[in-house]
């Protein structure tokens, strides 16, 4: 009998059904998380006393409550907050009335008896709390069923689903986690604290060095929740630079830094690094016809850069979702300082602005969101941007603009720093003002700058290795650049001589990464080349 018994409990359809009407399939005999009681101790609080609100109000939302009647009186409670009216029995029932929803809220006498239930607003900001971990359980919850659901489809891609799953999860604790004020006793010993661990540099750089000694003289070095803009027409050099950037930190600095290419693959960038790194023309490396000597400098020159700390990623028509989601694991992992994205306008930003087809919508949306990746990781975020063709018709000596940033205000308005990169000999113009050749230099024109000077910085461009280096170089740059590394001596194809570099000119750069050290796989040394 008890056999029996035990098996109609299990096979009970009307138990089956009454777990299936929560939609959570959470087991038989479960519930979704609730706390019923406090929702009404809440509600009955906040009509009792008018100030009890602004406890509440970035903590509590409508759907954190679990009993519909329950979210449309707090509903109420908003907008006659929002609308600088009194909140009491009296106007919060008349606003249900107006609304069409007070019987949806259980009528007047519902509401009546909710104020019965507490004495006073005491212990409110408790009892939100515990309602919205309530709300986060159920959420969870809802998330794990649909995760499961989909995960027995056979069609699903396992990657999206691990996407969407962390997405999800991520929205959870966006929506419900907030960060309260601080008071200015905190906040004042905070900056003292770090103002003292400032006054030990004796370089002044206060973040992550872009290897350029003038920029990081007016910059101090790129900051932490700053978001970066730096424009410039197409040809400028804006990835050659931001490559620069990206090398030096990561080699000269061991500084972990990521780079989101939505525009070249992944090796096409290493490409470009081994160019620069080991001063060999981009043309040769395009196409692989490297002398014996050529691989000797490539090996020895790579050494450092095949293990920086730098992560690359070119997933293409990158959503602001997916970087966040990539960013924060990035963070979470490798420690992250810096995040490099090339380029902006290739983006994908929220679904609602590409509904409307609203693009300058679309890239506000976009720049806003990387300023608020700045600042939730604490790490300055550094984006490329085009500029729009009013530069070419503009006469004189077509120097960019704040205006000429493309497709959106928003981006001057949200970025710290605006920086153009500008070549005059890319325009035909040969001599600056004072009469000094601009052959080979490039400018960096600080236009916005939320916490320093506006200043132009000079740098050397190198086009063939595709890269930037300081102006003031030991050596000036010599278009037979092949002749001035190596003087006359050219090692041997045959093998005859050898790799020597006794002759190489050496040019004292913090972006160069010279070193004089045995280098692995080289001459010299018994370990394995890196490649």
């Amino acid at each position: 009998m008890a056999e029996s018994n035990t098996t109609g409990r299990e096979r009970s359809p009307f138990r089956r059904k009454q777990n299936n009407d929560f939609g959570f399939g959470t087991g038989i005999g479960k519930i979704p998380p609730q706390a019923i009681e406090l929702e009404e101790a809440v509600l009955g609080a906040l009509m009792l006393e008018k100030e009890a609100i602004t406890v509440v109000v970035d903590i509590l939302k409508p759907a954190s409550f679990y009993k519909d009647a329950h979210k449309e009186i707090y509903e109420a409670i908003l907008n006659l907050f929002n609308e600088s009216e009194p909140i009491d029995l009296l106007t919060v029932t008349n606003k249900l009335r107006k609304n069409g929803k007070l019987e949806i809220a259980g009528g007047a006498f519902y509401i009546t008896e909710l104020t019965s239930k507490v004495s006073s607003a005491a212990n409110i900001e408790y009892h939100a709390r515990i309602i919205t971990e309530q709300a986060m359980k159920r959420d969870m919850i809802h998330v794990a069923s649909e995760i499961q659901r989909d995960a027995y489809e056979e069609t699903t891609d396992v990657f999206e689903l691990l996407d969407k799953m962390e997405q999800s999860l991520f929205e959870i604790s966006e929506n419900n986690i907030r960060k309260n004020y601080s008071d200015m006793k905190s906040i004042m010993r905070e900056a003292i604290t770090e103002l003292e661990g400032k006054k030990d540099l004796k370089d002044g750089l206060t973040g992550v060095p872009s290897g350029f000694t003038a920029l990081d003289r007016v910059t101090s070095g790129w900051q932490k929740s700053d978001l970066v803009i730096i424009a410039a027409r197409p040809a400028m050099g804006k990835t050659a630079f931001v490559l620069s950037v990206l090398r030096n930190a990561a080699v000269d600095h061991s500084r972990p830094v990521a780079i989101f290419s939505l525009e070249m693959s992944a090796v096409q960038l290493v490409n470009r690094l081994i160019s620069s790194e080991a001063e060999l023309d981009s043309e040769k490396i395009k196409k692989g016809n490297l002398a014996d000597y050529e691989w000797e400098q490539l090996i020895h020159k790579t050494s450092k850069l095949s293990s920086a700390p730098l992560f690359v990623d070119d997933t293409p028509a990158l959503s602001v979702l997916e970087l966040r989601a990539k960013c924060r694991r990035l963070k979470a992992q490798s420690d992250i300082q810096m995040i490099v994205i090339d380029y902006l306008q290739l983006m994908s930003g929220d679904s609602k602005a590409n509904a409307n087809g609203n693009r300058e919508q679309e890239i506000s949306s976009i720049s806003r969101a990387l300023k608020k990746i700045a600042k939730e990781l604490e790490v300055p975020v550094i984006a490329l941007s085009q500029l729009s063709r009013a530069v070419e018709t503009r006469g004189g000596d077509k120097r960019p603009q704040l205006s000429d940033l493309r497709e959106s205000g928003a981006i001057e308005q949200d970025a710290d720093i605006v920086m153009f990169l500008y070549r005059p000999e890319y325009y035909g113009i040969n001599e600056d003002e004072e009469g000094n050749t601009t052959a080979g230099t490039g400018e960096v024109i600080i236009a916005k700058h939320r916490s320093g000077s506006l200043e132009t910085v000079k740098l050397r461009f190198i086009g063939k290795y595709t890269k930037f280096t300081d102006l003031d170089m030991n050596v000036p740059y010599q278009p037979q650049a092949q002749e001035a590394f190596y003087g006359s001596k050219f090692p041997s194809a045959s093998g005859g001589k050898g790799f020597d570099d006794s002759n190489m000119i050496r040019i004292q750069s913090k972006a160069n990464g010279d070193d004089d050290d045995a280098f692995p796989g080289g001459l010299g040394s018994n370990e394995p080349a890196p490649f």
